[in-house]
């Protein structure tokens, strides 16, 4: 039964021990060039470091391309109930729990497709 990782850390080590976690990385490639953001985390990027890349990211584009932000929370199908709970006084925590969201529903989609295959 898929069981919510509860921050971004988790997420990836459950990713990894899963051996699911290039899966990951792939889903989220995938879904960013859906929405016309070009992102290409090479499939060795280490879990760190495609936490600080994905977080600058979207912080740069709260900052800066906010529509295209929101389309891409709209493709990759991120809650919207979620999205509201969140304290936007401080971008750059907004970032990184929008950032979790992210991660969270791209390993859902990573997860069910190999469970149920």
């Amino acid at each position: 039964m898929f069981v919510a990782p509860i921050n971004t850390e988790s997420l990836l080590a459950e990713a990894q021990a899963e051996t699911l976690y290039l899966n990951l990385i792939e889903q989220i490639n995938k879904d960013f060039n859906l929405a016309n953001e070009g992102i290409d985390f090479p499939l060795s990027i280490e879990p760190d470091e495609l936490k600080i890349q994905l977080h600058e990211k979207i912080y740069r584009m709260i900052q800066y391309k906010f529509a295209e932000y929101l389309n891409l929370l709209y493709i990759i199908d991120v809650s919207e109930i979620e999205i509201k709970k969140l304290d936007g006084s401080d971008l750059v925590i907004l970032a990184e729990q929008v950032s979790f969201l992210i991660l969270k529903r791209e390993w859902q989609k990573v997860w069910f497709r190999n469970f149920y295959k």
